[in-house]
């Protein structure tokens, strides 16, 4: 039997499984499970114009909180690591082993292109110097002087090399100093239960359903792209799960193919549909509410791109926009930038979208106010760019931090 579901419901569907509820405030015990137990990938992006986009998700559920605490938990706790799971991305360690078939992957292809063989020699020597001084930063394991390679990634042999380890798994991120990674061998900095391997379809199994879970009804476009996995294996995953009754198949009203057709689209058993969910936030462009543009457009009817790679001249709404939801609808975006000399946050532009509610702009000033006081910064200031009418500037909110255990 296929369940019948309205646009409005798969909304609220999908942002309550995202962690968006109306009892928003962190718990005092182990305050960041909630959100990262929903979003199971958080993104690490290395953009610094606001602030960087991993800290953005539990800003957006749960409003201003101690940076450096989600960094311990994150860093310390060794429950987390790094890996390829959407982008580079933190992810729980027990399902780090749900990536080995990628490690591997990545493996066999750089041996067949030639490059493992090209970089064995810097590859020994980079798994040694781990091996005998811990974990180091890539300037700490380069020999010698450097070649440099051109204006763009500008990566010496050393640097190659240590990413390659990465990517196949030998080496993970032991912390970073700014953005840099700090490198470490994985048999090393792991527990036992973070090295493992799951076969590949089982793999592949419980990531669709984890992103069946992180998104409540999805196409299997939208169940394939959260972990970044395949169409063939995730179809097939996808198929099982619905045998197994943990994926409901639905129709939502308005979902359509290319063609015309309704899009095929799945509900987690354990998805919940409440009576009322309306969530404003101000969102990272690496939010899994839009990451997936086409998911974007097609629950959200929103057009969004990032314009970081656009030249100026070309951007319609400016460099870095974050998406704004007002009642859990995208009813804008604001390209925001820190002026920490000038202790100010400033709203470079903002755009409403065409049938925003009335109360937008009012609502943008109160998450914007909060978005400086979390920052650190005194007050917000408007350029007077775009059709989102907003104060030329205005005072931060004096909320207080939480989780700052």
């Amino acid at each position: 039997m296929v369940l019948s579901v309205s646009a409005s419901e798969a909304r609220r569907i999908g942002l309550a499984a995202q962690g968006f509820s109306n009892t928003a405030r962190l718990r005092k015990r182990r305050p960041f499970d909630r959100a990262l137990d929903r979003l199971h990938v958080l993104q690490i992006d290395s953009v610094n114009v606001f602030a960087r986009s991993h800290y953005l998700p539990v800003f957006s559920r749960h409003g201003a909180y101690d940076a450096a605490a989600l960094d311990r938990h994150l860093w310390c706790s060794g429950e987390f690591t790094e890996y390829w799971a959407h982008e580079a991305a933190f992810i729980p360690v027990r399902d780090r082993p749900l990536f080995q078939w990628r490690m591997r992957e990545r493996r066999v292809r750089d041996e067949r292109s030639g490059l493992a063989g090209e970089l064995g020699p810097v590859l020994e020597r980079v798994r040694a110097q781990l091996r005998s001084a811990g974990p180091s930063l890539v300037r700490d394991l380069e020999d010698g002087q450097r070649t440099r390679r051109g204006p763009w990634w500008d990566w010496s042999d050393t640097k190659r090399a240590v990413e390659l380890l990465f990517a196949w798994g030998d080496v993970v991120a032991a912390g970073r100093d700014g953005f840099q990674r700090r490198y470490a061998l994985a048999e090393e900095s792991l527990p036992e239960h973070g090295l493992g391997e799951v076969p590949y379809a089982d793999a592949h199994r419980s990531l669709i359903a984890q992103a069946a879970r992180s998104l409540g009804v999805a196409t299997l476009a939208d169940l394939a792209d959260y972990h970044r996995l395949k169409l063939t294996p995730a179809r097939a995953a996808v198929a099982e799960l619905e045998s197994s009754g943990e994926l409901l198949p639905v129709e939502v009203a308005g979902w359509r193919t290319a063609a015309g057709k309704p899009e095929r689209a799945w509900m987690h058993r354990d998805a919940a549909t409440p009576a009322r969910l309306a969530p404003d936030a101000l969102l990272t462009p690496f939010d899994p509410v839009v990451w997936f543009r086409p998911r974007a457009e097609r629950m959200f009817d929103f057009h969004y791109r990032i314009e970081i790679y656009t030249p100026k001249e070309q951007r319609q709404f400016g460099y870095y926009c974050l998406p704004l939801m007002v009642g859990g609808r995208l009813a804008g975006r604001i390209d925001l930038k820190s002026d920490r000399t000038g202790r100010a946050l400033l709203a470079q532009a903002a755009w409403r979208e065409q049938g925003a509610p009335q109360h937008a702009a009012e609502i943008a000033c109160v998450l914007l106010a909060q978005a400086a006081a979390w920052q650190g910064l005194e007050e917000v200031r408007w350029s007077g760019v775009g059709n989102l009418e907003l104060p030329n500037r205005f005072a931060a909110a004096q909320e207080p931090l939480r989780a700052a255990q």
